[in-house]
C-alpha cells in the first residue's frame, strides 16, 4: 500500500498534525480520516481540505471529494489545509448597500451567484458576477453625480476611450469556475456585485425594483466616468430616462 504522511493544518498554522493515508484512496475517505485524527471545536460546521498554491499563501485549490490523493501530486511531507467550509462575504451593491451573506467557499463563484442573487432579490443571476471594488472609479463617479463632462474635456475624453476602448469587458470579473479562496479572495475583502452580461431588455422586469436600481446606478456611473462615451446631449436624455 503506498503510503503518505502529510501535514495537516488547522487555525492558519497554529495546530499541525502529521496523518498517514494511502494515496490511492479518494479525498473523501481521506477526510473521514482526518475528522478521526484532529479535533475539530465545532463538529457540526462543514470543513474541506485546501492546497495552497506554491506561488501564493492566499490562493490555492480545494481538494474534490470523488478524486483520489495521487490526482493532486502529493509528497510526503506536503501540508493541507483543514478549513470550515463556511464564511461571512461581504457584497457591496452600486447603490453602496452592503450585505453580509454566510457562503460556503468550497463552491465556485457561478454557484454562489445563485444563492447570492436570491437572497438580494434578483432573478437572472446568470447575468451578474463579483468584482474587487473599484475605490477611485467608484469616488470619481460619485463626484460626477448629476452631471456631465464640458464640451472641450469631453472631446479629449472621448477621444482617448475611442483608442483604449475602455467598455465594461475590462472589468476584472472573478472567474465563474473557480472558488473564492482559489482566487485568493481574502475573508476581509468586500466584493463588488454588478451586471456581467446584458442578454436582452426583455430580462428587466420594470416591476422589480431591486434590479432597476442596480441597473440604473451602474448605467449612470458607466456614462459619468466615460466607460460609455456620449455626447452631452445625448448623457442628459439617459440619464433624465433612467431616473424616470
Amino acid at each position: 500500500m503506498p503510503s503518505l504522511s502529510l501535514k495537516i493544518v488547522q487555525d492558519g498554522g497554529a495546530v499541525t498534525r502529521k496523518v498517514k493515508f494511502d494515496s490511492r484512496m479518494t479525498v473523501q475517505d481521506a477526510h473521514k480520516l482526518v475528522k478521526e485524527k484532529v479535533i475539530v471545536p465545532d463538529k457540526g460546521k462543514e470543513y474541506g481540505l485546501f492546497l495552497r498554491s506554491a506561488d501564493s499563501s492566499l490562493s490555492g485549490v480545494w481538494l474534490e471529494e470523488d478524486r483520489t490523493l495521487d490526482n493532486y501530486m502529493l509528497r510526503d511531507g506536503d501540508s493541507l489545509d483543514y478549513i470550515c467550509r463556511m464564511r461571512n462575504l461581504r457584497v457591496r451593491l452600486l447603490d453602496d448597500t452592503v450585505k453580509t451573506l454566510q457562503v460556503d467557499e468550497a463552491k465556485t463563484v457561478a454557484e454562489l451567484m445563485m444563492e447570492i442573487c436570491a437572497r438580494i432579490g434578483i432573478k437572472n443571476y446568470d447575468e451578474y458576477g463579483l468584482c474587487h471594488e473599484e475605490v477611485e472609479e467608484v469616488e470619481d463617479a460619485k463626484e460626477k453625480a448629476g452631471t456631465l463632462k464640458r464640451p472641450k474635456d469631453r472631446d479629449v475624453a472621448l477621444e482617448q476611450l475611442s483608442r483604449k476602448l475602455n467598455t465594461d469587458d475590462n472589468v476584472a470579473w472573478l472567474d465563474q469556475h473557480r472558488t473564492l479562496r482559489e482566487q485568493g479572495v481574502d475573508s476581509k475583502d468586500t466584493l463588488l456585485l454588478k451586471r456581467r452580461l446584458f442578454y436582452s431588455d426583455r430580462n428587466v422586469d420594470s416591476r422589480d425594483p431591486v434590479q432597476l436600481n442596480l441597473l440604473y446606478v451602474q448605467t449612470r456611473d458607466a456614462i459619468l466616468v466615460g466607460r460609455h462615451p456620449v455626447t452631452e446631449q445625448q448623457g442628459q436624455i439617459i440619464i433624465v430616462f433612467l431616473e424616470n
